[in-house]
């Protein structure tokens, strides 16, 4: 039995030689003997052999070119396919007198292997460079193709078996670039959100762009490119705030930073930032309105502190030091009207202003029924603030004195009054007029009534007087009423005033005029 790489050798065969004519069988004996198709058979056979022999191991003794994987800028000229690539002389390995059937069926097989592979690895090349994968990945897909290159120089040689192991090393290399696509999105990605953070719109635009590469209309690709597209008036504002801040102007760092969460509302340094900034705000203005408190408490301005301690109690709200403070409004204002009622009451004291003092007192008790200077002031003030009342209607209405009793009871209050150490120069004053007027009413004045005997007169308080000419009657200082009556006449009414420092005309009392 011959090897398998043994090269074939025609097969000998003898020609038959023409028979003795004594042996020929007459041509009809032939006919009937040998069937028609033997002839055209045999003919064919031989030349099945001469080609097996000769043409077929021409062509398995040709190598043809592999399909080389494209890569840079092979990729984008057209490549020759199996088919139609021109032949390559390459020395083959084996003489082609040497190459058997069954061995170039091996290498068919083993060549048909490397193709599969390496058309699998054409796809996916192909995919990436659609996939800009020179812009996100280009040493790694080089080195890809350079396996893949390698490959093809093993399959020029027919070492196809050793070519598939190249394309299979390139196609794994392709392989896990085309794996390595998510996690490279969600690395570009992270990239542009850092990027955004860090206000670096370069390097975001960059990253978003490789993302749309790698996987066009990846998740959170347009909202982070609305994010970029705003972002360089975010870092204005953000250096605005920060401008602000510096001044101590917290109020328009926090304006600022609220246009900017408006602008980009997921930013977390802005975020970071504005919270940051909010904080110290509101800090900063429930210290001012400590401050306004304290100032306005300091100057008694009791509403205005308590107006602003409030606001801080609204900024922050359950603020132990706001609630002290509205506490100590409270418990100064409540010291310092009782101390401006102490005053007042010692001024009106002093002023011989007794019932001012008195109402002045009775204040301070209803806000403190404890205090002592409200009792004491009102012992003191209540008596003189009596007497003061009783001698001032004395003085006012002198005319009352012209009754025994009501001048009896006014010498009673002077003699009282006199008693009081010590008086006041009101008080003294007061005894001295109300002493003078009294003497006045004490001292009689004589009065002349005269009538016509036929009117009846009586002076009220005083007597009936009955009919008369004329008669004089000794009268106290005061104001008379005289009444005259008489039968068939209109009665009469006189007032009679009687002063102590002069004698009153001769007062006519009579009933004229008939009804």
């Amino acid at each position: 039995m011959s090897s398998p790489n043994d090269p074939l050798q025609p097969t000998p065969f003898d020609v038959a030689q023409p028979a003795p004519a004594e042996q020929v069988a007459p041509q009809e004996t032939v006919s009937r003997g040998t069937p028609g198709w033997v002839l055209p058979a045999l003919g064919g056979l031989l030349l099945l052999a001469a080609l097996v022999i000769f043409w077929l191991p021409e062509r398995l003794a040709t190598p043809e070119p592999g399909p080389t994987a494209a890569t840079g800028e092979q990729a984008a000229a057209p490549t020759d396919s199996p088919a139609t690539a021109p032949p390559v002389p390459i020395k083959s390995p084996v003489a082609k007198e040497d190459v058997s059937p069954w061995s170039e069926a091996q290498l068919a097989k083993l060549r048909k292997e490397a193709q599969d592979v390496l058309q699998e690895l054409l796809d996916i090349q192909f995919a990436l460079e659609e996939g800009g994968v020179q812009q996100w990945a280009p040493e790694p897909f080089a080195a890809a193709g350079e396996l893949a290159a390698a490959g093809d120089e093993l399959y020029k040689t027919r070492e196809y078996e050793a070519a598939k192991g190249r394309y299979q090393e390139s196609l794994a290399a392709f392989q896990a670039l085309q794996d390595s696509i998510p996690a490279r999105v969600d690395e570009q990605l992270e990239t542009a959100r850092q990027a955004i953070e860090a206000g670096d719109v370069a390097v975001a635009t960059t990253a978003l762009d490789t993302t749309e590469l790698l996987e066009p209309g990846a998740p959170g690709l347009a909202e982070l490119r609305q994010r970029v597209q705003v972002l360089p008036e975010l870092i204005t504002l953000l250096e605005q705030a920060a401008e602000a801040e510096a001044a101590a102007d917290l109020a328009r760092a926090e304006a600022s930073l609220k246009q900017a969460a408006a602008l980009d509302p997921v930013h977390q340094r802005v975020a970071a930032e504005l919270e940051r900034v909010a904080a110290a705000h509101l800090e900063q203005r429930f210290n001012d309105a400590m401050s306004d408190g304290y100032a306005a408490l300091d100057e008694n301005r009791f509403d205005s502190a308590r107006k602003s301690f409030r606001a801080a109690a609204k900024l922050q709200p359950g603020s132990d030091e706001a609630a002290s403070a509205l506490q100590e409004v409270d418990a100064a204002e409540t010291a310092y009207r009782l101390s401006s009622l102490k005053r007042q009451g010692e001024k009106y004291q002093q002023g011989e202003q007794w019932q001012q003092a008195v109402e002045t007192y009775e204040k301070a008790r209803k806000i403190d029924a404890s205090v002592l200077f409200a009792s004491e002031g009102l012992k003191r003030s209540q008596p003189r603030a009596r007497l003061d009342k009783q001698f001032r209607i004395a003085l006012d209405e002198p005319g009352r004195l012209s009754d025994v009793a009501v001048a009896e009871a006014t010498e009673k209050l002077l003699e009282q009054a006199r008693r009081i150490t010590p008086r006041g120069p009101v008080l003294d004053q007061q005894i001295r007029e109300l002493q003078v007027l009294l003497q006045q009413a004490n001292t009689p004045v004589t009065v002349t009534l005269r009538s016509d005997m036929e009117t009846e007169v009586i002076v009220y308080k005083v007597a009936r007087l009955g009919r008369f000419q004329q008669r004089e009657l000794t009268l106290r200082p005061g104001v008379y009423t005289a009444v005259g009556s008489r039968v068939g006449y209109r009665d009469v009414r006189q007032e009679i005033v009687v002063v102590h420092d002069a004698v009153p005309s001769p007062i006519t009392i009579a009933c004229v005029e008939k009804i």
